[in-house]
């Protein structure tokens, strides 16, 4: 299983803070929002890791990421000339997952949830593709799903004008190996783009769709206007003060996966100086004697 986050797109709904940084580079509270798709992916245990970005914004995330060694995963870093639909960021990719299962998830979306990685551990076998669904108050801005009388899938809508349910479709999708051959075949939808709706109506007419609705308690956040940007950030500040933990820390999730050791920890912490991320990863490995 291979992750790939689309960290790509021009941010005009945020503009002007977005005319000289991307979207996914923004704070989220005390880390950049691409920490968080990135933990997302990290918790379900997948390691290989490709980020799509834009041609001008690449350098920044290299720098704020690194090839992702320091973490014990591999980040591999594609371009994304014009945006143009979830579909063609699956294609840009295709290379890089190289026959492969794959999850790919929005790189401004924000999933928590208590027990979330174990979860998505699930479908690193799966055959076919597995979606979720969570209720919402504004699905017109989403794919939406909807579902018959004992819980089956009857239809997949993308930003519909009148939405038939109001449960919609979060930026986190998991496929196997076909999924390259069914988004070649996608053509533009009206609004210019090739839409991963119309690749999860591929799976849904095979019968090889499967759609959960996010357990209780999951928090999924898209963080696509200024208003969710600001209740992200402070959902996040009020569960980190309040509980002392760090929501999406990905040096203590690849620590607690096993893929870096205590010395690799401590060294980390010490690149960090005096802040308060270098207390938290200390107190991580001193909690461990």
């Amino acid at each position: 299983m291979k992750g790939i986050v689309l960290a790509g797109g021009t941010g005009s709904r945020l503009w002007p803070i977005t005319r000289g940084i991307s979207k996914q580079l923004i704070p989220i509270f005390d880390k950049p929002l691409i920490h968080y798709p990135i933990a997302t992916l990290m918790l379900a245990g997948i390691k290989d890791i490709a980020i799509i970005t834009t041609p001008e914004d690449q350098e920044n995330f290299l720098r704020v990421l690194g090839n992702g060694s320091r973490l014990g995963v591999n980040f591999e870093f594609l371009v994304q000339e014009k945006p143009a639909g979830l579909a063609q960021a699956l294609l840009i990719a295709e290379g890089y997952v190289a026959g492969d299962n794959c999850a790919l998830i929005l790189g401004d979306n924000l999933f928590h949830g208590a027990g979330l990685g174990r979860h998505l551990n699930e479908f690193f076998d799966l055959q076919g593709a597995q979606i979720f669904a969570y209720k919402v108050a504004d699905p017109e801005r989403y794919g939406v799903v909807t579902f018959d009388i004992d819980g089956h899938v009857q239809s997949l809508e993308e930003k519909p004008i009148k939405p038939k349910s109001s449960f919609a479709v979060p930026g986190l999708y998991f496929y196997d190996s076909d999924v390259f051959s069914i988004a070649r075949d996608v053509k533009p939808s009206k609004r210019g783009e090739f839409e991963i709706t119309d690749v999860n109506n591929v799976y849904l007419r095979m019968g090889k769709l499967k759609v959960s609705v996010l357990p209780s308690g999951t928090a999924w956040m898209d963080t696509g206007t200024f208003a969710s940007l600001h209740d992200a950030s402070s959902y996040v500040r009020v569960l980190q003060d309040r509980q002392g933990i760090k929501i999406s820390c990905l040096e203590e999730i690849a620590f607690r996966q096993g893929w870096i050791s205590e010395h690799q920890l401590h060294e980390i912490s010490s690149e960090y100086l005096r802040t308060e991320q270098a207390k938290y990863l200390l107190e991580i490995l001193n909690n461990r004697k």
